[in-house]
Formats: structure tokens, sequence, C-alpha cells
């Protein structure tokens, strides 16, 4: 009888403890890097997916900065995810939006969860540009939840374009180019990957775009070269040539594509045989046009003669 009695008070203190036990509040769950996280970081935590944590060290996570987007502000609400995430042994079910590489949503609506905030400024014509007709995502160059985003930094940047523009990267091994192997430049200082003009150019033109920086062949010359007033990469290809000042080919073969022989007669290479100021012999001597028209990107002479607009010094 005191052993009943024993097991029967035994039993008492358990069903007690255990109906207090389901009185007593759950905790909810803490947010670990982002306002309202919790409902993420349950899952995906240090432990499981500490590179998604990392968004902390980014922009993204910039908890002070009342426009910094929360995990569902880009991903959505996902229920049916949370819901059945673990269940059957199976892998959860994709995200509303996307960024999962196992079930990613379409090109359009990846792009749309970041355009949300970013669509003004340079990224205004997103939607008309080449990229984003070929269905590049933002997430293809941009790495959201990594600290260190290649795309944003002058020397690695090349790396993430060169993924895709293969035949630039091969240009700017040649003799001459533009300094961006060396991270003096960067590809974004000519391009806006998220305009919507042909060439994805920063500036509405070439010449424009150009002038960013050479502004001394901006012009107006008394003389102008019209080629040179049209589009400079008539002459020159920006990524990298084998030829000085990153021609296309050299003098005389670049200038001859439009000059013809009639003001210098077709000549073989060789040198005067004497003292002379012929033409039809001077322009053998080096084969260098730019040995004379010293001036080729405009000439601002104002000597009335005949030769003033030949864009010599």
């Amino acid at each position: 009888m005191r052993r009943l009695l024993a097991v029967l008070a035994c039993l008492g203190s358990f069903c007690a403890g255990a109906a207090y036990a389901a009185d007593e509040p759950k905790e909810a769950p803490k947010d670990i890097v982002l306002t309202g996280d919790a409902k993420c970081t349950t899952c995906h935590d240090e432990n499981d997916s500490p590179e998604a944590l990392a968004i902390g060290k980014t922009r993204h996570g910039t908890v002070a900065d009342k426009r910094t987007p929360g995990c569902t502000k880009c991903h959505g609400d996902s229920e049916r995810h949370v819901k059945e995430a673990g269940r059957g042994g199976g892998e959860a079910p994709p995200v509303d939006v996307g960024f999962n590489t196992k079930n990613p949503a379409s090109a359009e609506a990846r792009n749309a969860a970041c355009l949300n905030c970013h669509q003004g400024s340079t990224r205004i014509f997103w939607q008309n540009s080449t990229h984003s007709r070929r269905d590049v995502t933002c997430a293809s160059c941009h790495k959201i939840h990594d600290g260190h985003d290649k795309v944003r930094e002058a020397k690695t940047q090349p790396e993430v374009c060169a993924t895709c523009h293969k035949e630039q990267r091969a240009q700017f091994a040649r003799p001459s180019h533009h300094p961006v192997p060396e991270g003096a430049m960067s590809c974004s200082s000519c391009h806006n990957v998220h305009g919507d003009n042909p060439s994805q150019l920063a500036k509405p033109s070439v010449n424009e775009t150009c002038y960013s920086c050479h502004m001394e062949k901006r012009g107006p010359f008394v003389h102008n070269h019209q080629p040179v007033a049209e589009d400079c990469a008539i002459c020159h290809n920006p990524h990298g040539t084998n030829v000085a000042n990153l021609l296309k080919s050299r003098p005389p073969y670049l200038c001859q594509e439009c000059h013809s022989h009639d003001s210098h007669p077709s000549q073989l290479a060789g040198l005067p045989t004497g003292a002379t100021t012929s033409t039809s012999l001077l322009g053998t001597v080096g084969r260098g046009c730019l040995n004379c028209h010293t001036n080729i990107h405009g000439g601002n002479s104002t000597v009335n003669s005949a030769t003033a607009g030949r864009f010599r010094r």
C-alpha cells in the first residue's frame, strides 16, 4: 500500500509539472541579423546557412537604416516554404520570389525583387537594357549576401564581366589597352551595365564617353576631322589592340581605309636617295602619316593656305 501511494504521489507531481509547462508561454525566436528575420533564421542559422547570415556585413544588413529590407521583402512570405520545410524527408518547396539556385524563379521575377528599391538613378531604364532582354539577373553579377561583392570593386569587377565577355578579356591582354587589368579603371568607368543604349555606355554616345577623360580631343576645332567627330571607335578599339594608342591598325593602312593615294601616290617602303621635299618620296619614311599630320584629331591653323586644313602642326 505504501508503494502504491508513493507511485500515485510521483505521478501526480509529474502531471502537475507537465500542466504548468504547457501553460507557460513559449519564448519567441529572436532575430539574428535583420529585423524580422527570425522566421527564416530559425532554420537558416549559423550552422546550416552561414553564407546567408553574411548579409549583415553588407549594406543590406545596416539595421540602423530604415530602408534596409528584411528576408521576406526580397524572398516573399513563402508560407508554403516554411510550413513544409523538412517534411517527408524531401527538400522544402521554393521561396516565392527566387534567389534559390535549386528552384529559381523567372529572371523577371527575381529582378523585380531588387527593382522595388533600386529602380531609379542609373537603373531607371533597366527593363530595356541588353542585359535585361537576355535574362541576366541582378544576382548573376551581384552577391547579395556576400560582404565582398566583386562587381563593386575596380580590381575585381573585370573578373565578373569577363565571365560572359570573353572577347573583351582577350583584348585587354594585348600590348595597348586601357588600364583595366591594372585596376586603374573598371568596366563601369565607360559602361553603364544597367543602361539602355546599344553598348550600354556611361554616356549617350561613344564620343561623349571618351571625352569624359580625353577632353582635349573634344574641340571644336577650326578644322575638324570628320571621323573623329563621328565616332572614336572608327580608328580606336578601346579594349585593346596590338598597335600603339589603341589604333585598330597602324598608319598608313588605317588612314588609307578612307584616304586614297591621290595626294600621296602609292609608294613602296624605302628611303629617298637624296635630299628632297617631295611628298611622293617622303611618304615612305617610317610609313607614318602622323609624322607630318600631328594634329590628327583636329587643327586650329588660321594660315591662309591650301594645306591649312591638313592637320599639320
